[in-house]
């Protein structure tokens, strides 16, 4: 088998190795345990989110001291608010049942709003706008991370299946059927067809898993809309790295890139899931 030919599939057998090496990470953070709590998970988003504005940095070819000091209030904004701000969610009795007050939610608007405030600083000391936006980009949906975790871990186990299936049926539904261009100019490897896959695999994925964790009807129909949402974050960062010039957002992963490359569509995935969970709470 010529050189050219063995490529592909060690390229995909590379991916794949380094996909379950990273999902058993997360899956191994994101369950609770009685003697460290959360903090395995908060310290791996923050890990996570500090990675991810380098290489927003390294992208945008700021000095890498600007990255560094973003580094630091974005790990500190996650961690030392968090602690500030914990237990969000906490778990009470409510008419006789266990559930979640929708009022333990009110303190995570200070947390975006703090979140907010410092990369308004960063943009103005680093006087880059767009680093002020890969903060709030990073920082927000990491921060949102983490509320969910603290009100339900299943739900970021919800999340990351959701997200994940749309990666992979959107992959094997593009490479096998193919077909029309979906964003050419963007991301010139991503069809119609791959769009359509994704969607109803994060469909099927998601209504058997929100059965499964009992999250209610509302999650077993959301597979579907988060999964376009999943893909549109996707397209988002590769029109970034179009316009920059730039083929990945670093070259942490292999196989994969970057971490913001892996992630780009978990982060709106993130956000509209904790907007999905305090409507559900919201309802009578």
């Amino acid at each position: 088998m010529s050189e050219t030919a063995a490529k592909p599939s060690s390229d995909l057998t590379t991916r794949f190795a380094a996909a379950v090496v990273m999902v058993a990470v997360a899956s191994a953070a994101i369950y609770p345990t009685d003697y460290l709590y959360e903090w395995p998970f908060r310290l791996l988003v923050s890990a996570a989110a500090a990675v991810m504005l380098i290489e927003w940095g390294d992208m945008h070819r700021v000095p890498r001291a600007w990255s560094w000091i973003g580094c630091a209030l974005m790990v500190g904004a996650l961690l030392i608010v968090a602690e500030w701000l914990y237990p969000a969610g906490e778990v009470e009795i409510i008419d006789g049942q266990e559930g979640i007050n929708l009022e333990t939610f009110d303190q995570i608007w200070r947390a975006f709003a703090l979140i907010t405030g410092l990369a308004a600083l960063y943009t103005v000391f680093s006087r880059r706008l767009a680093m002020g936006w890969g903060f709030l980009y990073v920082g927000v949906p990491a921060f949102a991370l983490l509320v969910l975790q603290w009100a339900r871990y299943d739900l970021v186990f919800w999340l990351m299946l959701v997200t994940w299936s749309t990666d992979i049926f959107a992959y094997f539904a593009g490479r096998s059927i193919g077909g029309p261009k979906l964003a050419p100019r963007i991301s010139p490897n991503k069809t119609w067809a791959g769009l359509i896959g994704g969607m109803v695999g994060a469909a099927v994925v998601g209504a058997v898993a929100a059965i499964l964790f009992g999250l209610g009807p509302v999650f077993a129909v959301a597979g579907a809309p988060l999964g376009l949402l999943a893909q549109l974050g996707d397209l988002y960062e590769s029109k970034v790295k179009r316009r920059l010039g730039v083929k990945d957002s670093g070259s942490l992963l292999p196989g994969h890139g970057g971490v913001l490359d892996r992630v780009d569509g978990l982060l709106p995935v993130t956000l509209a899931t904790l907007g999905l969970l305090l409507l559900v709470l919201a309802m009578p």
